[in-house]
């Protein structure tokens, strides 16, 4: 049995609360993986809050905590303005919500480039503040100290190559990456590098499906492909994208409901019902004994 903070549906409060299973371990998912084959692919999508925690945690390996909160939530033009404190409360609301899945969070930009010590100490706040199990951070072979430096310290790391949203300011954009032999070259190496650090997944974004696939058999530990490949170890989406809350869909996104019309359209009914006074009825007021 495990315990942890699970919201009672009848009164949306957090409560501790057993549970009948284990929560997934970083070492059992890295351990997926066997031979550079992952039979059963890893399955993660992001998660911000405690009840969407507790609503997708049962189909998912991972929950990702994701700096995509910055557009999702917050309404920013880009992940750079997230903060630690941030990133640790909503990590935080999702192990609460969850008891099956492995909590991943984002490393918000400017918290671990310096140097590894600056990042231990950030990756070591946001583990303790939050209790997830592991830390993600961007860059390629230019962060293999660093992933190194956390993993031997015992923190778990997740790694991040291809097109990495905190460096938009140098990419110059969200376009696909390693259409280049140069850059598909890059990708690949800093796979390998990450991998070699101690890495327990990658995530690949936004590259040319060829170039994911080789990063993928050129690596031990599991890829994570969002608008990569279907031969990735494993798949990622922002579950909003997923769910259709925004009107635009990258490319790379399958819409699989939408429920931003849902929202509308329910939104558009009480409305409806507050004007025309039918609402609430009887069955919603407290009347006299």
């Amino acid at each position: 049995m495990s315990t942890t903070f699970q919201l009672d549906t009848s009164t949306s409060r957090a409560n501790p609360t057993p549970q009948p299973m284990r929560r997934l371990t970083v070492p059992k998912l890295r351990a997926r993986k066997v031979d550079g084959v992952t039979d059963e692919p890893l399955v993660m999508l992001t998660a911000y809050t405690a009840r969407q925690a507790q609503l997708l945690d049962p189909h998912c390996d991972m929950l990702l905590v994701g700096d995509s909160l910055a557009q999702v939530i917050y309404g920013l033009p880009s992940t750079i303005p997230v903060t630690l404190e941030m990133m640790a409360n909503h990590a935080a609301a999702v192990v609460r919500g969850s008891y099956h899945s492995v909590v991943v969070v984002d490393m918000p930009f400017g918290s671990y480039e310096t140097s590894p010590e600056d990042a231990f100490d950030s990756a070591a706040r946001l583990l303790k503040e939050s209790g997830a199990a592991a830390v993600k951070l961007e860059g390629g072979e230019a962060m293999a100290e660093t992933v190194a430096f956390l993993t031997q310290r015992g923190i778990p790391v997740m790694g991040h190559v291809g097109l990495t949203p905190q460096a938009v300011n140098v990419l110059g954009g969200y376009t696909a990456r390693g259409r280049s032999d140069a850059e598909a070259d890059k990708i690949v190496g800093d796979a390998k590098a990450l991998d070699e650090a101690g890495a327990f997944a990658i995530v690949i974004e936004g590259v040319v499906e060829p170039i994911a696939i080789a990063a993928t058999e050129a690596v031990s530990c599991p890829t994570i492909g969002i608008g990569a490949s279907a031969k990735c170890d494993g798949q990622v989406l922002v579950t909003e994208d997923m769910l259709g809350m925004f009107e635009r869909v990258p490319r790379f996104v399958k819409r699989y409901g939408d429920i931003a019309t849902t929202i509308s359209e329910t939104a558009a009914a009480y409305a409806s019902e507050v004007r025309e006074r039918s609402f609430p009825t009887e069955e919603q007021t407290y009347q006299p004994k």
